[in-house]
């Protein structure tokens, strides 16, 4: 499969919607920024902060090149272009059957040349809940490093979880993606 980023309009609401089943779903996918049910009124909001020359925030449809089917989504977002960096967030293969089978690698080496081929970032940094093994194992094989936890950072009903901060710099970036 080979996977392209398009821009996230108002057309792709309605299918990110359908892939967020519950409220621990949408808190492991997107944090604490949106409440389940996900709406369309939620993500109108948010996407009016991803206009204009430079915006803060850059979310992307992954589609699969071959069919133009929609599978996946991602974010570049609080974009700090004095200091080039910018976090990696909300990240979803969204048709399970997908998932495992290396599409989401595809879509985090798209985003990270995006960020450091088109960009110019130095820094590319991405929280992830310790329990998401694999999540974290593909972010690793994509050339991040984990840089520290915050225990016991987000709640999910009694339970709280734990977050992963990992980055990725622009030297370490060109080794992985062997340029």
């Amino acid at each position: 499969m080979n996977v392209e980023l398009r821009p996230f309009t108002a057309d792709d609401i309605d299918q990110l919607i359908a892939w967020v089943p519950s409220a621990e779903f949408l808190l492991q996918f997107a944090g604490p920024r949106f409440q389940f049910p996900l709406t369309r009124e939620q993500l109108a909001r948010f996407l009016e902060n991803t206009v204009g020359e430079e915006p803060l925030h850059m979310p992307f449809a992954a589609i699969d090149a071959a069919t133009g089917e929609t599978i996946g989504h991602i974010q570049l977002l609080s974009i700090d272009r004095p200091n080039r960096s910018l976090t990696i967030g909300r990240v979803l293969v969204g048709p399970s059957a997908l998932r495992g089978r290396g599409a989401g690698g595809q879509i985090m080496r798209a985003a990270l040349r995006i960020a450091f081929e088109e960009m110019g970032m130095h820094r590319v940094d991405l929280g992830v809940f310790d329990f998401n093994a694999p999540a974290i194992a593909c972010y690793e094989r994509v050339g991040f490093r984990r840089e520290g936890l915050l225990r016991d950072s987000r709640r999910s009903g009694d339970h709280y979880w734990s977050l992963i901060l990992m980055s990725i710099l622009e030297d370490e970036w060109r080794v992985a993606s062997g340029g």
